[in-house]
């Protein structure tokens, strides 16, 4: 496989994660607002966040404005890990925190080499590029 394909297939594992998640929580809103509640965050907060994950994800696999993306991912797992998973006397919320981390990681990792030829963010750059140069 090239570097863009592995990217292409990165971008596509890490944001599927999201957008089927954001997706999933829009049959109940009201539900999940609550269990934001429980980590500490208002309930009104569930529509920005559900929005954001369905936003991201889709960015993410078709490679649009990749590197901002990654970089919110990645903070929203690490926040959502700590405010949802910090249980260290419980084996299975350590499990869930450590994931969180661990993908922090990759969409970290993505953030630096960016989203790749097979994206939305190299046809861009590939239509301004003329333009920048004459």
């Amino acid at each position: 496989m090239t570097h863009s394909t592995i990217l292409l297939v990165a971008r596509v594992l890490l944001g599927v994660l999201f957008l089927v998640s954001g997706l999933g929580k829009l049959g109940d809103v009201a539900g999940f607002g609550q269990y934001m509640a429980m980590g500490g965050l208002p309930a009104a907060l569930a529509w920005p966040a559900v929005l954001f994950e369905i936003i991201a994800g889709a960015a993410l696999i078709a490679g649009f404005m990749t590197r901002i993306a990654a970089y919110a991912l990645a903070a929203f797992c690490v926040v959502s890990g700590l405010l949802y998973h910090f249980d260290l006397a419980d084996q299975m919320q350590t499990t869930q925190l450590l994931k969180n981390i661990a993908l922090a990681g990759g969409y970290l990792a993505l953030s630096v080499t960016g989203a790749g030829r097979l994206s939305v963010d190299a046809q861009l750059e590939a239509r301004n590029a003329p333009a920048a140069n004459a």
